[in-house]
C-alpha cells in the first residue's frame, strides 16, 4: 500500500522560508511525476510545482522564482523549497504522485498546513 507522508509545514512570518518534504512508501512505478498542490480556504486546489522522473519541472506562473521543487528518486521523496513567503501563500499543501505508465495510479498526501502571518 502506497502512503505519502508530508512534513515541514508550519507558521512563518512574511518573507520567511519553509521546506516541505514528501516521502512515499510502498511500490510506485518509477516513471512518474511528483508534485505539490495547495488549497486555500474557499478556493480550488491548484498546482504549485511538479517534477518529472527525468528532472524536468513546471511551476505555477505566479510562483516562479520563489518556489523550487526537487526530488530524490532513490528515496521516493519530493521537496518544495519556498522562499519569500507571503500571506497569500497560506494554504494546505498536498503532495501528489502520478504514475505515467503501468496502472497510472494517482496518490495524494494528507496535506500539511502552511500559514504565513506576522
Amino acid at each position: 500500500q502506497v502512503q505519502l507522508v508530508e512534513s515541514g509545514g508550519g507558521l512563518v512570518q512574511p518573507g520567511g522560508s519553509l521546506n516541505l518534504s514528501c516521502a512515499a512508501t510502498g511500490v510506485i512505478f518509477s516513471y512518474n511525476v511528483m508534485g505539490w498542490y495547495r488549497q486555500a480556504p474557499g478556493k480550488q486546489r491548484e498546482l504549485v510545482a511538479a517534477i518529472h522522473t527525468g528532472g524536468s519541472t513546471s511551476y505555477a506562473d505566479s510562483l516562479k522564482g520563489r518556489f523550487t521543487v526537487s526530488r530524490d528518486n532513490a528515496k521516493n521523496t519530493v521537496y518544495l523549497q519556498m522562499n519569500s513567503l507571503q500571506p497569500e501563500d497560506t494554504a494546505v499543501y498536498y503532495c501528489n504522485i502520478e504514475e505515467l505508465a503501468g496502472r497510472q495510479r494517482v496518490y495524494w498526501g494528507q496535506g500539511t498546513q502552511v500559514t504565513v502571518s506576522s
